[in-house]
């Protein structure tokens, strides 16, 4: 395997990443906030998130990972109170529906997904710590604040100009400016609007709720520890969510709060990032009414570096719709070859080698997917030319298992037209070793398919098959 690398914001340098202890990648990512569907620029961060993950395990890594769910902020309370909720009221269908959505783009699930809510105490405890150690301070109202002059590392991730900064200037919202370099609420005495909402909760400085920050660094330390591998997002929140997630964590504990930082650019429609307030987002239900799969969007996501800006235009989907029916059809004919050539077999090693290389060099999807549809057309030609080597056919079929359980793109009837070609291989496999009483044989066949969910039930009419 190649040396994995990737960019670290906080050092502007691509650098070796690997995970602290040799084995598990401990890695938190920035969700949603759920008073909304997600729209796809988010999900394009989502997606090299995936990606991330899916990269690590193939450099043989374990994962842990943590996506919070932010269930309380201004926009959900005002939400909330403008249609007579409560909060949780108006976060819970937003937040199946995120799982729904992501599902459909084959996003793999992450090890926890923390809510906001649900961790107020680890809250409370990081802000008592805070103004324990003289970093944080109870103002009139009895909102904390941090003193962002008592942490001397302010502004390491932004590389912001120190002079930008006025401490002692109180920022209290959720909706950040980002010229705002403030210092920035902790907690947020309860106003009316939050008691009627149901977000207020008791703390030792009085009724009030937790600040946007807070909660990430809460839930961050309290799953993966005060130090971890990764922390990942989009380039938007490199400030001030990301920079005071920093200074909050640090100040508390004395220590390093994630090793590597990495951050994804943002999608834009037709020239302009995607955002709810400029009125040009589309999200995922709309992709699905419109029949254009999860896979399109994945390929249409990756078929761009994740560190730069991704234009959505108007025929952008119908291109990554017809490369994956593309990568559907092959996958259909190489479950359903009999055998291939040498050639086959080394264009398969080349693909494997090409893959390995882009994506362990800062994740660089698009040649990863140059060496995939690269394989295509080779194979293809391979295949053209006829050949009965079993052992070529499997390599074929090994690499491009390893890279499409990467980038997943076979669309949805080509994976079960080739669940169904592998079944009927591995049962014909099994027939074939139970004739020439070759039990061992017969027994590894079948154990494959128990494997895979397959059911096998044999019968005076043949082998009958159905998943379990």
């Amino acid at each position: 395997m190649p040396e994995f690398r990737l960019y670290n914001t906080l050092t502007r340098r691509v650098e070796p990443f690997a995970p602290a202890d040799g084995h598990t990648v401990r890695m938190y990512t920035c969700g949603p906030t759920v008073y909304n569907p997600a729209h796809l620029g988010n999900f394009r961060t989502f997606l090299f998130e995936d990606l991330l993950r899916r990269t690590f395990r193939l450099a043989g890594w374990g994962v842990e990972q943590v996506m919070n769910l932010t269930d309380v902020d201004d926009k959900i309370i005002r939400k909330a109170q403008a249609t007579g909720q409560q909060i949780l009221q108006v976060t819970e269908p937003f937040t199946a529906l995120f799982h729904q959505d992501r599902r459909y783009l084959r996003i793999e699930d992450a090890e926890r997904y923390p809510k906001a809510t649900e961790h107020i105490p680890e809250m409370i405890a990081l802000v008592e710590r805070l103004v324990a150690n003289g970093v944080a301070y109870v103002a009139d109202d009895g909102s904390i604040y941090f003193a962002i002059d008592k942490f001397a590392d302010y502004g390491k991730l932004s590389q912001l100009d120190k002079r930008e900064v006025r401490s002692g200037a109180r920022v209290a919202q959720d909706d950040y400016a980002k010229e705002n370099a403030q210092d920035f609420a902790l907690w947020k005495a309860a106003k009316p609007e939050d008691e009627a909402t149901g977000a207020a909760w008791d703390s030792p400085w009085g009724r009030g709720r937790p600040g946007w920050h807070l909660e990430c660094s809460a839930m961050a330390m309290k799953y993966l520890g005060e130090t971890f591998d990764l922390h990942a997002g989009g380039i938007d929140l490199i400030f001030p969510h990301h920079e005071d997630e920093i200074a909050q964590s640090e100040a508390a504990t004395g220590v390093q709060f994630a090793r590597c930082w990495c951050h994804g650019e943002f999608l834009l429609t037709d020239g302009a990032k995607m955002a709810k307030r400029v009125g040009n987002v589309s999200n995922v239900v709309g992709m699905r009414e419109a029949g254009i799969s999860g896979t399109a969007y994945r390929h249409f996501v990756f078929s761009a570096h994740y560190r730069k800006q991704l234009n959505l235009g108007e025929d952008s989907l119908e291109q990554s719709r017809a490369a994956v029916n593309r990568v559907g059809a092959f996958a259909r004919r190489l479950a359903q070859a009999t055998g291939g050539t040498e050639a086959l077999a080394a264009a398969a090693t080349s693909a494997e080698r090409a893959f390995l290389d882009a994506l362990f060099d800062d994740l660089n999807a698009p040649e990863a997917m140059a060496a995939l549809f690269t394989f295509i057309t080779d194979a293809n030609r391979e295949l053209d030319a006829g050949g009965a080597d079993t052992a070529a056919l499997a390599r074929a079929r090994a690499a491009f298992r390893l890279m499409d359980g990467v980038l997943d793109l076979v669309p949805e009837q080509e994976v079960e037209d080739g669940l169904a070609a592998w079944v009927e291989e591995r049962i014909a496999a099994r027939r074939a070793a139970r004739e020439r009483r070759d039990w061992a044989a017969a027994d590894a066949a079948r154990d494959e398919l128990t494997a895979r969910g397959i059911l096998i039930e044999d019968g005076p009419d043949g082998t009958r098959w159905r998943k379990g």
